[in-house]
Formats: C-alpha cells, sequence, structure tokens
C-alpha cells in the first residue's frame, strides 16, 4: 500500500452502558469517545476520518421529539475540543480540509461537516440515500439529526461505490481504491448504520484498519462477542452487522500486526491519541 500519516483524536463524547455494547459487560456507563482522524496523503493533503460532535447537537436536540436522542445518550462537547478548534489551535484552518470521509450519518461522525465548506464529502450511496430519505421529524430514531447536515451535502458527496475502482480484498471482499493510487482503501461494513464504510490504510509504522462502529469493543472483533440483543432496535441490519464483524474477525486474525480501530473502544483508542497534533507517531 501506499503509506499516507495519520493523527486521531476526539471530539466529545456520550454516555452508555457497558453491557449494551457487549454481552457480559458491565452494567455500568462508560464514555462513548467521537473518535476523529486527520490523514496526510502525500499528493491530496489533509483528509478528515468522521468529524465528532459539535456544540450545534445541543442545538439541534433542543426540543421534541429530538430531545429525546439527547436525554438517551448524554452528550458532552464545548467549543475548543471541536475538530475545527483543534486544527485552528494546531495551525490548520478549516478551509485547508478538502477531503471527508464520511464513515456513516450518525450525529457523532458528521456533527462537523458544517465546519468545512470546502471539503469534498465521500460516502456509499446506500448510507446517502438512506439517511436523505428519513424525515426530519423521525430521523433521530435512527441515530441521524438532519440539523447537522450541510444544506448542499448531496452536491458535495462523491459516492465511492459509483465513483471509486472496486478491489476485491480476500477476507474482506469489496472495498474502494478512493484516490486511486492505493492509499486509502473504503470497506463496507454495513449493518450498524446503513451503507457504513471503514478505511483501511498504512502509514509508516504500521497498518491501520478503522472501522468506524462496525463494533464498539475491541473483545467483539477479537472473540466474536455480539452486543446486548436490545441494541438491534437501533441498527440497521443485525444480519448485515454479524457479516461485518465475521469479517474484520477473521482479518484479525491473518494481519495480528495490524491496529484496528472501532470508533468508541476508549481501550483501543486512548494510547492512540495525542493533546499535540504529530503526524509522526501513528
Amino acid at each position: 500500500m501506499k503509506q499516507v500519516k495519520l493523527y486521531l483524536n476526539y471530539a466529545g463524547h456520550c454516555l452508555a452502558k457497558e453491557s449494551e455494547a457487549i454481552q457480559g459487560g458491565r452494567k455500568q456507563k462508560i464514555k462513548f469517545h467521537a473518535l476523529w482522524g486527520l490523514i496526510e496523503h502525500p499528493e491530496k493533503g489533509w483528509i478528515l476520518y468522521d468529524t465528532g460532535y459539535t456544540p450545534r447537537f445541543y442545538e439541534a436536540t433542543s426540543s421534541y421529539p429530538s430531545k429525546i436522542y439527547a436525554q438517551l445518550v448524554k452528550t458532552t462537547i464545548e467549543e475548543h475540543n471541536t475538530v475545527k478548534a483543534q486544527l485552528a489551535a494546531q495551525g490548520i484552518s478549516h478551509l485547508d480540509i478538502r477531503h471527508i470521509i464520511i464513515t456513516h450519518f450518525h450525529s457523532d461522525h458528521v456533527g462537523g461537516l458544517r465546519d468545512f465548506p470546502n471539503a469534498q464529502f465521500y460516502a456509499s450511496r446506500k448510507a446517502l440515500d438512506y439517511t436523505l430519505s428519513l424525515s426530519s421529524m423521525f430521523a433521530f430514531s435512527k441515530g441521524v439529526l438532519k440539523e447537522l447536515l450541510p444544506d448542499d451535502l448531496a452536491e458535495r458527496t462523491t459516492l465511492i461505490d459509483e465513483i471509486c475502482s472496486k478491489v476485491i480484498h480476500p477476507i474482506l471482499g469489496e472495498m474502494y481504491d478512493l484516490f486511486e493510487d492505493g492509499s486509502l482503501y473504503l470497506v463496507p461494513l454495513p449493518g450498524h448504520a446503513a451503507g457504513q464504510i471503514g478505511v483501511l490504510l498504512e502509514t509508516p509504522k504500521r497498518p491501520y484498519f478503522l472501522i468506524a462502529d462496525a463494533c464498539w469493543l475491541k473483545k467483539s472483533y477479537e472473540e466474536m462477542v455480539l452486543p446486548n440483543p436490545i441494541v438491534k432496535l437501533f441498527f440497521h441490519s443485525w444480519s448485515d452487522f454479524k457479516a461485518s464483524l465475521h469479517k474484520i474477525h477473521r482479518y484479525h486474525q491473518a494481519h495480528p500486526e495490524a491496529c484496528i480501530v472501532p470508533t468508541h473502544c476508549a481501550e483501543t483508542t486512548d494510547p492512540l491519541v495525542q493533546t499535540k497534533l504529530d503526524m509522526d507517531v501513528l
């Protein structure tokens, strides 16, 4: 693979019971950090992997029925912790971000999209179409807050499964070569959300597989332990979720050198995030 550089950090968090995230987990609530990533491509420049929360979440959930969403997830985000503010503190203007990979359209992954007016978005056809088809009134029940989405979302979104070259991985199956140079492969990981994708990349240090919410805790893909069945109510497809998890499990077994990164697994992400932006650590 063509190597890139990677930086990871958090932009807010919500709370969820560990016992719901994984069968046999503790009943206590744990932080589900909104992980985001900055990728440095040698030709394409800065690329964002998701955009975390922003305080716009509070505005979007200030009244019913969307307020139910905020009551369930108990989100915390301050302006200085948004992706835009973090980048500015490190000398990177939000106007310099030209590419954003959207793994799926849940609010903790797209909260900052409106902060990057010069960016082209990349998502799957199924993810975009499903999101746009949801009614503004009840989209919250599927984890989507339409107020967070740019008005020109459809026009600015490149549909990876229609534009990018398809590559067949022996374990992961179909994936898409984002820039046609072998640097970033976008891997379909549906189930948790319609059309969800992950990112396969390699830095000078090691390979990384950013799997979004294909599972929440690393024990899931390591030992094939599923979440509590209650979460089926919020998933797009339970059968697709299990199939995606099985692919990740097999990939982990075949490539133990790769760092697999579920967005909300603090055990995985805490050692990876850094206060100071340094593109040579990961």
